[in-house]
């Protein structure tokens, strides 16, 4: 079995190369990233400040700033190679967005929590460790703030489920009783992805209290 180190490792190796091709290739599978964000802005006041964990090349950064005008963002990733992607792409933000080089297994906020965590595809690729990244998100959430996650859910066909396996993915339903174990959940969204090839969720939810489906 890997551990949280070992897996980090596979993640950045896998990046270095993907980084190069992710914006081209990844809008043909990782549906609702959009949606995930109008979703958060119909759950919550304008957000003070914003966190996305797993923020890659910054395509959802940009999206957050654009939302939501007023917000301080933080992006935090773990690749150095995607990292430099999202500079380009928020620099025309200036210091409304940050960048973090590091993996998520510390709270990030000091005093002033975040209204706001998204996550986007980056859950499922994090085993071990997904349940900590949540466990962690409690702390970082402000006393109002939510959790936004859209992220890969289930597929039936196990052949599918070994090929995803082979890009770093779980895909066993195990994020959704996850996520009801740790927060409330507001919206929860399992919607079909190429005939049901497989199935992918969308999630809102606030920390407090145990989540229902």
């Amino acid at each position: 079995m890997s551990t949280p180190s070992s897996s980090h490792t596979s993640l950045k190796d896998y990046y270095r190369w993907h980084a190069r091709i992710y914006d081209l290739t990844r809008w043909a599978f990782l549906f609702g990233r959009a949606r995930i964000i109008a979703l958060a802005a119909s759950q919550m006041d304008p957000p003070a400040r914003i966190l996305e964990i797993g923020c890659g090349t910054g395509r959802n950064l940009a999206a957050l700033a654009r939302r939501f005008p007023l917000a301080q963002i933080t992006g935090l990733d773990l690749s150095s190679d995607m990292l430099e992607r999202a500079q380009c792409k928020v620099q025309a933000f200036g210091s409304r967005i940050g960048l973090l080089h590091r993996a998520y297994d510390a709270p990030v906020a000091m005093a002033d929590k975040f209204d706001l965590i998204v996550l986007s595809y980056s859950l499922s690729m994090i085993n071990p460790g997904f349940a900590e990244v949540l466990r962690i998100c409690t702390s970082d959430l402000s006393p109002t703030g939510i959790i936004a996650v859209v992220d890969f859910h289930a597929s039936r066909w196990s052949w599918f489920q070994r090929w995803m396996g082979v890009n770093h993915v779980r895909m066993e339903g195990h994020l959704l009783e996850e996520l009801n174990q740790h927060f409330t959940g507001q919206v929860c969204q399992v919607q079909r992805a190429y005939g049901n090839l497989w199935q992918y969720l969308l999630f809102i939810g606030r920390a407090g209290s145990k989540g229902r489906q």
